[in-house]
């Protein structure tokens, strides 16, 4: 396949918007931080909190790699440009191929991370009695009145 100067290019909207929402999650991530620390030092529901310091620990590694990769995609797509520019073809279509392979691995942390977050969600409403966890499909019976 050959590759022209326009084709990494295509890719610096996509990873820009991917960064900025890996930055809105990171700050969200680090508000809730800060709130869960305050709460930790008034020894608030210390047993509910364990388990989100250990989650959002997590989840912080996972967002730090989502960044790192999505910067890697980004070099890569510049080298890329300029492996096309300067003639240098096969080099070119190897670094975009790892390119798209960083840009796929830091999609798939960010699917992990949003499956974390919902985990973080339902540690919060853990100490919440008489809720009921319905699947999906419980829910759209109720929903629409099926049975």
């Amino acid at each position: 396949m050959e590759i022209n100067l326009n084709t990494p290019a295509l890719l610096f909207p996509a990873i820009s918007l991917i960064m900025l929402a890996y930055t809105n999650r990171f700050l969200s991530l680090s508000n809730r931080i800060r709130s869960l620390h305050d709460k930790y030092q008034s020894h608030e529901q210390k047993h509910i909190i364990h388990g989100q310091i250990k989650n959002l620990r997590y989840r912080l590694k996972l967002i730090k790699n989502m960044q790192a990769l999505g910067v890697v995609t980004f070099l890569g797509c510049i080298i890329c440009m300029y492996l096309i520019y300067t003639q240098f073809m096969i080099a070119a279509n190897i670094v975009f191929a790892i390119s798209l392979i960083c840009f796929a691995a830091s999609l798939f942390l960010s699917l992990i991370e949003i499956q974390l977050s919902t985990k973080a969600l339902e540690l919060e409403l853990s100490d919440m009695e008489g809720l009921e966890d319905p699947s999906v499909i419980e829910y759209f019976r109720k929903k629409f009145g099926r049975d």
